[in-house]
C-alpha cells in the first residue's frame, strides 16, 4: 500500500475538529447496555431526501430490534458536509457511515479512514448484481494501485447523468420535429438545427432566442469524448490536450459561439447565465441532471413543455457524456463494521425506499432509482401512467448509465487525480477562445504546460 501525504480529496484540510457534530462519531456509544449496536451517520441531503432518509432508518431499526440499538443520523448542507468531515477526520471521530465520491476512494484508503466491504458482503451473501449502473458501483473499488477494480469500499447512493434537454415548445413554434433519442444528432445536424432554432423573435434587431447554450464547465468534455479525444493520458498522469482531435473537437465547441453564432457569447452569457436563458425559455438546448428534473418539471419554475435527448455526436459515432455518483462507506476504526454494512446496502436497496427517493411513490423524483428490476418496471410505469411527473424520454438516462451501441456515459478524468486543479486551469482561460481573442492552437500551446505542471504537483502530493 502506498502512504500518502494528503488528508482527503476534495476537502479542505484545516483544523475544524471544533465544528464535528455532537454526537456522530463512534468513540464512546458503539453498543448499548445490554449489548445492541449503535451506529452512527453524517450524511448531506436536501429537505425531501432527509425525511426519506429518516424514515429509512427508523424502518431499519424496527426491521433490526434484536441486535441494533440506535442509529444517530446527522444530516447537513453539501456545502458544510466536507469540512464538517474534516473536522472528524483531524479529531480521529468518525461517524460509522458518511459519504465518499470516486475521486477520494483511494485516498481515504490509504489513509485509513474507510473499510474494505468486499469481505462483509461476501460473508453476508449481500449482491451488488442488481443495481443499475455498474460503472458507478466500480468506481467505488480499490487494488491498491487504482481505483476502477478490487473490492468494494462504498456502495452507491444513486448515479446521476448529465443529459441533454431540449424545449419543445421552441421546435413547435418553429415547426421542427423533436430530436429522436434513438438516432442522436450528428453534430453537422446539430448545427443546423440551433441555425433554425436562432431567432431575433421581437424584431428589435437583437437576437433573442439561442439554439443552445454552452457551459464550459459542464458540456465540453462531451464533444471532447465524442471525438475520441481525452484530457489526459490512460494513467492520468500527462495532459493529453495537444492532439488533433482534442483541437477539432475544442474547434468545433467554440464555432457554435463564434462561426455559426448559435449561442450567446460570452459578454451576453455573463450578463445572464446560461442555465437561467434556459429557465426563461431562451435556449432551445440545455443541459439537464438527474438532480434537476424535479426543478425543470415545476411549471412555476420552468413554465415550459421539454424533453431529453442526446448530446451530438463527432467523429467516434457515439454520444457521451459524464456521469457522478456519491456512495456510502464505512469508517475504519467503526466497532460496528457488519451492522453498518448492512445499514449502507439497506440505504442503497430497499425498495421502499428507492421507490420515495425516485418518486415512484410521493410523485417527486430526485435520483434514479438503484435497483434495476425498479428501474425496468414501476419506475418507467409510473411514468407513463402520469403518476411520476418525468420526461417521457426517460430511457435517454439510462441508455447514458447502461452504455448502447450509440450512447455511453464516463467519469470525468477528475475522478480519477488527486485534485481539479490542472482541470481549472485549463477552464480559467476558455473564454480567451470564445471571445476570438485567441485561437485554439495559441490556447492549448499556453496552458498545457501549466496543466501539467499543476497535474504532476498533485501526483508528487500523494506518493
Amino acid at each position: 500500500m502506498k502512504a500518502k501525504k494528503i488528508l482527503a480529496a476534495g476537502l479542505a484540510v484545516t483544523t475544524l475538529a471544533s465544528t464535528a457534530l455532537t454526537g456522530c462519531g463512534n468513540s464512546d456509544s458503539s453498543e448499548t447496555a445490554d449489548g445492541k449496536k449503535n451506529l452512527s451517520v453524517f450524511i448531506f441531503a436536501n429537505d425531501h431526501e432527509s425525511k426519506v432518509y429518516k424514515d429509512m432508518i427508523k424502518k431499519f431499526e424496527e426491521d433490526h430490534k434484536d441486535t441494533i440499538g440506535k442509529v444517530d443520523i446527522q444530516i447537513t448542507t453539501q456545502e458544510e458536509y466536507s469540512k464538517t468531515l474534516t473536522g472528524m477526520m483531524t479529531a480521529g471521530d468518525l461517524p460509522d457511515v458518511f459519504y465518499v465520491g470516486p475521486e477520494a476512494v483511494e485516498q481515504y484508503v490509504e489513509n485509513g479512514y474507510i473499510a474494505d466491504l468486499q469481505p462483509i458482503l461476501d460473508e453476508k451473501g449481500i449482491s451488488t448484481d442488481g443495481l443499475v449502473a455498474q460503472e458507478a458501483l466500480n468506481s467505488y473499488r480499490y487494488d491498491g494501485e487504482k481505483t476502477g477494480s478490487g473490492d468494494l469500499y462504498a456502495l452507491p447512493k444513486d448515479a446521476s447523468v448529465f443529459a441533454y434537454a431540449y424545449n419543445k415548445d421552441i421546435f413547435d413554434e418553429a415547426g421542427i420535429p423533436y430530436p429522436d433519442p434513438e438516432n442522436p444528432y450528428t453534430y453537422e445536424e446539430f448545427v443546423d438545427v440551433c441555425q433554425k432554432l436562432t431567432k431575433d423573435t421581437d424584431g428589435d434587431g437583437e437576437i433573442d432566442q439561442w439554439g443552445c447554450g454552452m457551459a464550459n464547465a459542464f458540456m465540453l468534455q462531451q464533444y471532447v469524448w465524442s471525438n475520441g479525444a481525452s484530457y489526459l493520458s490512460d494513467d492520468y498522469k500527462t495532459v493529453n490536450i495537444d492532439t488533433p482531435e482534442f483541437k477539432e473537437a475544442l474547434q468545433k465547441y467554440v464555432d457554435l459561439t463564434l462561426k455559426y453564432k448559435v449561442t450567446p457569447t460570452v459578454e451576453q452569457d455573463a450578463s445572464l447565465g446560461v442555465y437561467q436563458r434556459w429557465l426563461a425559455g431562451q435556449e432551445a438546448f440545455y443541459a439537464c441532471g438527474t438532480w434537476d428534473v424535479a426543478a425543470f418539471m415545476d411549471k412555476e419554475t420552468f413554465p415550459f413543455n421539454w424533453d431529453l435527448c442526446a448530446f451530438p455526436t463527432l467523429s467516434t459515432g457515439k454520444t457521451m457524456t459524464w456521469l457522478g455518483t456519491v456512495g456510502f462507506c464505512v469508517s475504519e476504526n467503526s466497532k460496528n463494521k457488519e451492522e453498518a454494512a448492512e445499514l449502507i446496502s439497506y440505504l442503497c436497496t430497499d425498495e421502499d425506499g428507492q421507490k420515495e427517493l425516485s418518486g415512484i411513490t410521493g410523485g417527486e423524483s430526485i435520483q434514479l432509482p438503484n435497483i434495476k428490476s425498479l428501474a425496468d418496471g414501476e419506475f418507467v410505469d409510473a411514468i407513463n401512467s402520469g403518476t411520476l411527473q418525468f420526461p417521457s424520454n426517460v430511457n435517454v438516462f439510462f441508455n447514458y448509465l447502461n452504455g448502447t451501441d450509440k450512447y455511453e456515459g464516463r467519469f470525468q478524468e477528475t475522478t480519477y487525480t488527486p485534485n481539479a486543479e490542472w482541470n481549472d486551469i485549463f477552464l480559467e482561460g476558455l473564454d480567451n477562445v470564445k471571445n476570438d481573442s485567441m485561437t485554439v492552437d495559441e490556447y492549448i500551446e499556453q496552458v498545457a504546460p501549466k496543466m501539467q505542471e499543476s497535474l504532476d504537483e498533485a501526483w508528487e502530493s500523494v506518493e
